[in-house]
Formats: C-alpha cells, structure tokens, sequence
C-alpha cells in the first residue's frame, strides 16, 4: 500500500519560518526534529515552495553531518568511541547494545524505527568516559550491564506511553 506523505507538518513548519529560503537550516532542522530523519518526499516540495531548486536544498541536508536521510529510531543512542571512552571500553557496550537490538555496523535503526545505535567520535564528556546519550541526555560511565537496563527501561517507557 503506497501512501501518500502528510505535508500538514511540513507547511506548518514553512509558515513558522515565512517561506523564506535563507531560513533553510532552521527549516531542515525542525523537520528532522519532527520526523527523526529527512525524508524524500520533502524535498521537492521544498523547492517549490521556498522558490529554490531540489539540488539546493538536498546540497544543504547532504554537507551539514547533523542532518539524517535515513529514519531513526525514537530513542537515539549515541556511543562515544573517543581515545578516552575507546581506552576505557565503550566497544563492549555498543556491542552489548547492537546484540540486544539485532543490530549491526550497517544496520543502525530497528525495524520497529524505536532505536537507533550510531558511534559518535567524541561527545565532549571525557572525565565521565565511557559515555553514552540517548536523545543527547548524557548517560556516564557506562558499562554494558548499564547499557542492557537503560535498554529495558526505555523500552518499559515506550509500551506505557
């Protein structure tokens, strides 16, 4: 069954930032913070409604590393691999976490679009290595066993909401 994209969103979004082209960023920016990725379907109609061609404004999505063009999950795990979490073993906790959720290097995102695993180079939080977020909460001196509760609670939290 082919559906058919909901632009409510999208236009809402738009009108927020007055159509106006040099609002691009922002506007990339509160549609990936709506739909946790960027999807296809925006950009051509983003071209046509801000007067920019498609190549414009899939050149900005594609250089900023922020923005995303696969869907992600709803909670976001990010695992620092950084010299001070590498040293102090954060590659058994992404493993922990990609075993947990089946997921692997080339698969970041389950199926059920709940989780995404990525491996970040450093999040800044050396003193608390090794470090994990999720939705850019910090969650320090992880250890795997950690890692598996933190992964039953967010999955506790997601059935109750």
């Amino acid at each position: 069954m082919n559906q058919k994209f909901d632009f409510s969103a999208v236009d809402k979004i738009f009108a927020a930032n007055s159509n106006d082209p040099k609002a691009i960023i922002s506007i990339l920016q509160e549609i990936q913070e709506h739909y946790h990725y960027l999807p296809q379907e925006v950009f051509p109609y983003m071209a046509e409604k801000l007067g920019i061609s498609e190549a414009k404004a899939y050149s900005v999505a594609t250089f900023y590393e922020n923005f995303s063009l696969e869907p992600k999950g709803k909670y976001v795990i990010k695992v620092c691999d950084g010299t001070a979490c590498h040293v102090r073993r954060s590659i058994p906790i992404l493993e922990r976490l990609r075993s947990e959720l089946g997921l692997s290097e080339s698969k970041k995102t389950t199926d059920d679009l709940l989780f995404t695993v990525e491996t970040v180079s450093c999040l800044g939080a050396c003193g608390l290595a090794p470090v994990i977020t999720v939705n850019d909460k910090v969650y320090p001196a992880m250890t795997p066993d950690k890692a598996s509760e933190l992964l039953k609670t967010l999955k506790e939290d997601a059935a109750n909401a």
